[in-house]
């Protein structure tokens, strides 16, 4: 499903497309790629310049910590794409989440989130967060109606979601969730990419990325960013120069890098993902197939309305655990790795690796089984993929 762009925003006259290939060079200067500010600490003019530096959220010619030139540029151009006023660059999506998690939540606080989740946030949110006095209310991501109920007035302090869902590709409706009022509402956008859907435009508050995965897009940088208001990025700003774990100039370069292309990579790993998805669908030996662009998606509907592009992901199940386990060893072309987004196509068996520590009840709230395989389509010919996974397929399911 990929629409007609419009442009970016109301103030803005380029479509996604050209935003991304324009965004974040205010620091280059007349360099066409990044500049790479490889260093730690600047040198400053008199004290009054550090002071101003040291008090002040931002600053990117202070320490690296702070800020840098370079991490400031990616920083800008994924604000820009998502329709923000701000960014903030992590080390990596993880890092994003913790900051975000940590910086706006105190004992005695409660989050809403669903069971449907990436795994590491999923721990962080049920393992980590008690431990802190931050109470965890999950719900089914599929009902507008649960986000609602969980919400407590005057103590709900955060509502996360993440749409699409990991792995099983579950959909959050994004108009609803920004009419929450009183938390703020944050989005892990990691599945749709900055080009696949705008939260922001829906009213949610935050947004976050993996960027290790699309944005990046060749499996070469750990890279994390969150993009909203000005005011709540100054306040996550103050927690991530704490908790210290900020970008590195280099990623930040290869995420600048990645975005130039993320365009025309989104669209061919889009139409790749929509070829293999018919063809599943049409084979006796595959169970449930999820993809946003086929129509027995069971929110199609949503996913026309809220998303520009329905992806480069798909999940299906071939049956138990040992068939699982033998098609993704059995692929060729599709290489078994546990990331995603990048011109590689990867094959995840979800219960035995990025999912491995949820308990069966858990795991069944997710809507993963022990035969659930996750598939990240590349750039490669499109039906030497489809050849691939029919040959695994031939070999797995007996």
């Amino acid at each position: 499903m990929t629409e007609p762009q419009q442009p970016a925003g109301p103030d803005d006259p380029y479509r996604p497309d050209t935003v991304v290939v324009r965004s974040g060079r205010a620091e280059g200067d007349r360099s066409l790629a990044p500049v790479i500010w490889s260093t730690t600490t600047f040198v400053t003019e008199s004290v009054e310049e550090g002071r101003r530096m040291a008090t002040s959220t931002g600053a990117t010619r202070f320490y690296t910590r702070y800020g840098n030139p370079t991490v400031g540029a990616f920083e800008s151009a994924v604000a820009e794409l998502e329709g923000a006023e701000a960014g903030r660059a992590f080390a990596s999506g993880m890092g994003a989440l913790t900051g975000v998690v940590l910086g706006l939540c105190s004992q005695g606080d409660h989050i809403v989130t669903q069971h449907q989740l990436y795994a590491g946030t999923q721990m962080l949110l049920q393992a980590v967060c008690p431990r802190f006095g931050i109470e965890v209310t999950f719900v089914d991501a599929t009902d507008p109606d649960a986000w609602d109920a969980a919400v407590v007035p005057g103590r709900t302090t955060l509502v996360l979601a993440e749409t699409p869902a990991n792995p099983r590709l579950d959909l959050v409706d994004l108009d609803r969730l920004g009419a929450i009022r009183g938390p703020v509402t944050v989005v892990d956008s990691t599945f749709a990419t900055p080009l696949g859907q705008r939260p922001l435009d829906h009213g949610v508050d935050l947004v976050v990325h993996s960027a290790t995965k699309a944005i990046g897009g060749h499996n070469d940088a750990t890279l994390g960013v969150v993009a909203g208001s000005r005011e709540l990025l100054d306040w996550i700003w103050g927690f991530a120069v704490l908790q210290g774990a900020n970008a590195s100039p280099h990623d930040a370069a290869a995420g600048l890098r990645g975005l130039r292309t993320l365009g025309v990579r989104l669209e061919r790993q889009a139409a790749t993902a929509a070829r293999l998805a018919q063809v599943l669908e049409q084979d006796q030996r595959v169970g449930d197939v999820r993809y946003p662009g086929l129509p027995s998606h069971p929110q199609f509907a949503l996913a026309r309305r809220q998303m520009r592009s329905s992806g480069g992901l798909l999940t299906f199940d071939v049956g138990d655990l040992a068939t699982g386990a033998r098609f993704v060893e059995s692929t060729r072309i599709c290489q078994l790795a546990t990331s995603l987004g990048g011109p590689e196509t990867l094959v995840t068996h979800p219960a035995s690796t990025t999912h491995v520590n949820l308990l069966p009840e858990e795991l069944a709230a997710a809507g993963i089984t022990p035969g659930t395989v996750r598939l990240s389509v590349g750039l490669e010919d499109a039906e030497d993929v489809v050849a691939d996974v029919l040959a695994a397929l031939g070999s797995a399911v007996r």
